[in-house]
């Protein structure tokens, strides 16, 4: 790690702003990158432990409404203000940052400038995938189309940056005893984040999932470190841990910190503290934090912990902040002083890869019960969304309204008349069932379903209207879809091939919206993409369609 300072860093930042830096002789290119090795990171150049000091960094932003689809949650994405990053990484190297967390980024932008100014000072980045209303729906689940797109295109936009360690697939996404079923989805979202990364990138980038401090972390954590499928490799490649059970100056028992070591000690991956920083019962209030878990975390934890992201840099109305920005003003609270001086004084052993040899296994996945709904295999079909072009071009009756609000009364009627019809698009994680078309955006869906109902009943032009939701086409697809639709079979229940392209930055650029069907309050059954709304369904009109209440 090159030595840095405040007097060197303000010409070098300007420099960058004024006139960018070639990819040739980028920063970002040519920081080593970071690799898990069991239950550890390690530098790619040297072999050295890599230990997290971090700090979330996004402004005006609220994390736990991605887990939800906040359709009128707006944000701002912080790699792509070069300005802000340069006024706001001196002031990170004092608190010894080298990673920060970012919730949400536009992969239609372009973050050279502000990668580069953060590999240039030895900072990596973990970025989520999802964005405020194109996430995994902790309620109402679904692993498909426009969410695989948003996925894929932001690794797109930020394979390239050696500085970037990895993803995560899902935050917080259960955070109750009723949302476990969620789980199946954002592992299929991990499964086929990780293959899409084997076919296009660089091997050592990560993807992981981070989760809260609930009842069925140990169940999670279990569920997402194990592999029941041998031949599709779903397992997560680290952990990330939202902790804040050290309040003020609490200890290693009384703030469970032991009891998680203990928990983690055989975990096959590695484990940080993805948030902390506790701001309850701090005397001063919570701009007062004394930051006493910096010296255990780096510490005696650090045998299974790598370290941890403090929450989080900018102040907001959750009263986290570190420091509070007023236009090229940094003004640092008092708990920013505390966590320079509590880092200051760790030192953690370092080991070097060379002398680490993983011996942990994967974990048993949990099993379906009364705490737990989510079964271990199969998950959700992975997504191919060649598959679902070809499925819209060969529908005999497809759907030409993309007004998904007026969906509902077309699956409902449908589905009711006979359920053969809708299996295609089941999705059921309690009993492994699943639809290969259940991974298509809804239009493609309700296409599906119309055609099949449109061909059973004499292709009667009166059997594909619904409303005027759907009309008859000529079906045609090209040669390329023969092997495709074959393996999805007729009725949707075959298997769905792995896609095989990028997606490209231009894919998901926009933000999209999640709204139930008015008049319904059953579990939803879309998230959506660009164009569409998402769309619900009374899930009890098909016996074993839709999620299982719990």
């Amino acid at each position: 790690m090159k030595a840095f300072s405040l007097a060197s860093w303000a010409p070098l930042g300007v420099a960058l702003l004024a006139s960018g830096a070639s990819a040739a002789d980028a920063a970002w290119s040519t920081i080593p990158a970071i690799q898990a090795s069991g239950q550890h990171f390690f530098y790619s150049n040297n072999g050295s432990q890599f230990y997290l000091k971090g700090v979330a960094y996004q402004q005006n932003y609220e994390p736990n409404g991605t887990a939800n689809n906040d359709p009128n949650a707006q944000y701002t994405d912080p790699l792509a203000d070069a300005s802000a990053c340069a006024r706001d990484i001196p002031y990170m190297k004092q608190i010894f940052t080298n990673i920060i967390r970012v919730y949400a980024v536009d992969p239609t932008k372009n973050h050279d400038d502000c990668m580069q100014q953060l590999a240039a000072a030895d900072i990596y980045v973990v970025a989520d995938l999802s964005e405020p209303g194109v996430s995994i729906n902790s309620n109402d689940p679904s692993w498909n189309e426009p969410l695989y797109k948003r996925y894929t295109s932001v690794i797109d936009s930020l394979a390239k940056y050696n500085n970037v360690i990895g993803f995560f697939a899902g935050n917080e996404v259960v955070s109750a005893s009723n949302q476990t079923a969620a789980a199946a989805f954002v592992k299929a979202a991990v499964r086929d984040t990780k293959g899409y990364i084997q076919r296009h990138y660089r091997k050592s980038l990560g993807v992981g999932y981070a989760t809260a401090d609930v009842p069925s972390r140990d169940e999670l954590a279990a569920y997402f470190a194990c592999e029941p499928e041998a031949n599709s490799p779903s397992g997560i490649d680290f952990w990330g841990y939202n902790v804040y059970s050290w309040c003020g100056d609490s200890n290693y028992e009384k703030s469970s910190y032991g009891d998680r070591v203990n928990f983690f000690s055989d975990y096959p991956v590695p484990v940080f503290f993805a948030e902390y920083g506790c701001i309850e019962g701090v005397d001063g209030g919570p701009t007062h934090r004394p930051f006493t878990e910096v010296p255990v975390l780096y510490g005696n934890m650090t045998e299974v912990f790598s370290g941890g992201i403090v929450y989080q840099w900018f102040m907001s109305e959750n009263n986290y902040g570190l420091v509070q920005i007023d236009g090229n003003n940094v003004s640092p609270y008092p708990d920013f002083t505390s966590l320079k001086n509590q880092l200051a004084t760790v030192s953690p052993s370092i080991t070097q890869s060379s002398n680490y040899k993983p011996a942990n296994t994967a974990p048993a996945c949990p099993t379906v019960g009364s705490s737990w709904a989510a079964a271990p295999s199969p998950l959700p079909p992975t997504v191919n969304p060649e598959l679902c072009d070809c499925e819209q071009a060969a529908l005999s009756c497809a759907v030409g309204s993309d007004d998904a609000t007026a969906y509902g009364d077309a699956f409902n009627f449908i589905c009711g008349k006979n359920a053969k019809y809708c299996v295609g698009i089941e999705r059921n994680a309690t009993s492994g069932t699943y639809g290969a078309i259940g991974g298509c955006d809804p239009k493609v869906q309700l296409g599906f379903v119309a055609n099949s109902y449109y061909l059973d009943n004499n292709k009667a032009s009166s059997n594909c209207d619904f409303n005027g939701l759907a009309t008859v086409q000529n079906a045609a697809s090209a040669d390329t879809c023969t092997a495709l639709l074959s393996a999805v079979g007729t009725d949707g229940t075959g298997s769905v091939p792995t896609a095989t392209g990028t997606q490209g930055t231009g894919a998901a650029g926009s933000s999209t919206s999640s709204f139930g069907i008015p008049g319904y309050s059953t579990p939803a059954y879309f998230a959506v993409g660009k164009t569409l709304l998402a769309v619900y369904f009374v899930g009890l009109v098909v016996s074993g369609i839709g999620m299982l209440a719990l």
